[in-house]
Order: structure tokens, then sequence, then C-alpha cells
């Protein structure tokens, strides 16, 4: 027993020894991400340090599934785990890096895109989303700087901090998960028993996000969350979602008849309108899978998917540049 704990803390150091961070390049409630180098190999890589000495029980268990999740998880359009290690009270993940992410591009004006580049980042987010879903896993923070892009247009999930397995109807889940804007309304009523449909509706958001340049529903709490949703889409009633009114945070909202797409979206064809509507169904039991969206007549109609190499891409900043950047702004005020 003693040697196999030698033996792994040697592989330990010799994994923490062959990486080195190079500059902090996001902060999270749990985590800090760097930008370093595997320096045996020269290799640019993301490392996402994980706090755990702040955990009542050690380590905390959103760290646990994003290892175990990743490492079950080999997909082209989902982020590669390269290695895990610790380091003094520290737990590092080490990812692929990608260069950018699908809010940069949104938020990006000076990028204009096309229905054909839309298609692909969508094709490309549900390939994965659906090689997770039949694999058992939910993503539960499906969200544009999720879908992290590299240098090659490459789309790929990343950050697997809220997910798990599901299929266990015996046991309950949480609802506090997906980031709001994204959250479907069973969450937001409280449902605990709940499957693919949560991360289909915040794939349907980012669909109307990517056709809008803007965030579809945003909402500032739980309650005016569910009101946004419901001025878009229409006041639900058990006809069209039976068994709503039973869930337990259920609360009688004001009616709002249905808003057509074709109002909003006036530039959107039948096919897209048609697969967005699928995906934003309030009855989870009726709103399309990720496997049946890969299949919709909206792929293989023209426009034809963009070429992976001409989609477009987000040059992001380097602190010298934005450093730069801010100095002649300051001599040119």
């Amino acid at each position: 027993m003693a040697s196999l704990r030698n033996h792994a803390e040697q592989h330990n150091n010799q994994v923490y020894k062959d990486y080195k961070k190079d500059r902090k390049v996001g902060e999270g409630a749990y985590a800090v991400v760097y930008l370093g180098t595997q320096l045996s190999t020269k290799k640019v890589v993301a490392i996402k340090k994980i706090k755990i000495g702040q955990f009542k029980d050690g380590l905390d268990m959103s760290a646990i599934r994003e290892v175990k999740t990743l490492q079950e998880l080999r997909h082209p359009n989902v982020v590669e785990l390269m290695e895990v290690y610790f380091h003094k009270t520290n737990l590092n993940l080490v990812l692929e890096f990608l260069e950018s992410d699908l809010e940069m591009i949104i938020k990006d004006k000076s990028i204009v895109f096309m229905p054909g580049d839309v298609k692909h980042w969508m094709l490309m987010t549900l390939r994965g989303l659906d090689h997770c879903h039949r694999n058992w896993i939910l993503h539960r923070d499906m969200k544009p700087n999720n879908l992290l892009l590299g240098k090659n247009g490459q789309l790929k999930i990343a950050d697997f901090g809220l997910a798990r397995d599901f299929g266990d109807r015996n046991r309950p889940s949480t609802t506090q998960v997906v980031t709001r804007w994204y959250r479907a309304p069973e969450l937001l009523f409280g449902a605990k028993d709940y499957g693919y449909g949560i991360d289909i509706w915040a794939i349907g958001c980012i669909f109307a996000e990517l056709l809008l340049r803007n965030p579809y529903l945003p909402g500032d709490s739980d309650m005016q969350q569910l009101d946004t949703i419901f001025k878009a889409l229409g006041t639900p009633t058990e006809a069209d979602w039976p068994g709503v009114s039973s869930l337990v945070h259920y609360v009688q909202f004001r009616h709002y008849p249905k808003t057509p797409l074709r109002l909003l979206f006036t530039a959107a064809g039948a096919d897209t309108l048609e697969l967005l509507e699928s995906m934003l169904i309030y009855d989870p039991n009726r709103r399309i899978s990720a496997r049946e969206a890969l299949l919709h007549p909206y792929f293989f109609n023209k426009p034809r998917p963009t070429p992976l190499e001409n989609l477009p891409k987000h040059v992001r900043e380097t602190p010298e540049a934005a450093k730069l950047k801010r100095k002649a702004d300051t001599l040119g005020a």
C-alpha cells in the first residue's frame, strides 16, 4: 500500500513539474484558470486550479464531478482533460487551450456572421451535447461562454463543474443549476426530477442569441425570468404543459398570449424557426432531443454549414495590447 502511495506521489510530482502557469485568464467561485505551458512539449494549455482547502468536506463535489465526467467523455466537441495533479492544497486540471468562446464572437460587433456560421456552431454544439446525453450526462450549465472555440474553428463544450449523471428517478436533483438566462422553466418552478430537456432549453436560448446578437431571455431574478419567458413565448397552461401547476414552486402568472417567433426573428427561415420552437417547448417531455435535432431539416437545407476553416474568429487581446490601447486612448483624450 505504501509503495502504491509513493508511486502515485512520484507520478503527481512529475506531472506538476511538467507544467508552468504563465498568467491568469479567469476566475470563478471555486477555481482560477491560467494560461500555461507543458514544458516537455512547449504546448499551450489551460490549467484550472481548484481551491479545495475552503470546503468542509475537502474536495468540492463540483471538482469531483468535472474530473469524473471529462475522464468518461472523449469527443471532438468536448474539451479534453489532459492531466490532473495536486499541488499544496489545490487540485489542478490541465485542459486543452482554446482561443475564444461563443460569447466573445456574439459580443464582438466587428464580426459579421452568416446563417451558415450559426448552423455549423449549432451542429458542433449538438454533436457534443448528444455525446454527453448518450453517456447519461447532463451538462447543466450550457451558455455561450462555455462553448469554446479553437484556432481551427472547432467548437468544444467546456466547464463540467455542474454536470451529473441522470436517469435515477429515486435521486432528486438540485434546481440551482444553469445560469438564469438559460434556465428552463421547470427548474424555475422547482422541478427536481428532470432530464436532457434542461440542456436543450439552454441550447434554444443560445440559438436565439446567435440569431439576435443579444441575449434572448434576460431576467434579473427567478420570478422576472419566468415573466420574461412568458412574455416572449406565452403563459403556459395545463394543456400546453401537463402537471405544471403541481410543481413545488408553481405560481400563477398573468396570461400573456403566445407571440409568433416570426415577429422577432424576421430574417430566419421556416426551418430555423421550427427547430428553435422545438427546443423551447414548455413540456420537457415534448422538447426535442439532441439526436432528433441533429436530424432536423435545418441542418440539411441550404445554406450549408460554413466550412470549419472559414468560420469567423475572435482575436483575444493580449494584456500588452490592452495596455497600449488604454495608453493611446488616454493620450487621445
